[in-house]
């Protein structure tokens, strides 16, 4: 059984910075693409970033503040952000995709406050 946790949210001032985690637990055989991506309040689950088969990518609102990393297991994934603004403010959510198979963490919290 696929298990994916993530943890590292916090309420932090504006232009501060926060590192959050993910761990992948039970994938077998698998290098997967792992995701980060975020959901505010009222608001529809929006793409932040991917690392994986393809490369690394950003959604335009994360480019150049959010850095996603994966550890060689490819079991852990990172998502270091900095300069964050109020609108940042969202439940972040780890995603794991192995082939036809997605995963998804119960999320962590990230409120910014100006």
């Amino acid at each position: 059984q696929v298990h994916v946790v993530e943890s590292g949210g916090d309420s932090v001032q504006a232009g501060g910075t926060l590192r959050l985690s993910c761990e992948a637990s039970g994938l077998v055989a698998c290098a997967p693409d792992m995701s980060w991506y975020r959901q505010a309040p009222g608001q529809e689950r929006e793409f932040v970033a991917v690392n994986g088969f393809r490369g690394t990518r950003y959604a335009d609102s994360a480019q150049g503040r959010f850095t996603i990393s994966v550890d060689s297991s490819r079991r852990r994934v990172y998502l270091q952000m900095g300069s964050l603004k109020p609108e940042d403010t969202a439940k972040y959510y780890c995603k794991v995709e192995c082939g036809t198979s997605v995963y998804w963490g119960q999320g962590t919290q990230v409120t910014v406050s100006s």
